[in-house]
């Protein structure tokens, strides 16, 4: 399989960190750094896994191999 490399970003916004997954346009939020990027790591998969048993992308089209 290949691994797919996205650009994102994480910023903290009060109490919060809010992620952002630029490549694919997904958000998320945490309470900490790392939550912030776990929540954002499993929107991230959700979208991926939908997206692919729907054919709205093929694994061809999912990234660089590396």
């Amino acid at each position: 399989m290949k691994e797919l490399v996205l650009r994102c970003v994480i910023e903290r916004e009060g109490r919060y960190y809010n992620a952002l997954c630029l490549d694919l346009d997904i958000a998320s939020f945490g309470g900490s750094i790392e939550e912030a990027k776990e929540n954002l790591q499993e929107a991230i998969e959700l979208y991926l896994d939908y997206a692919f048993e729907e054919n709205l992308i093929k694994e061809s089209q999912s990234g660089n191999s590396t």
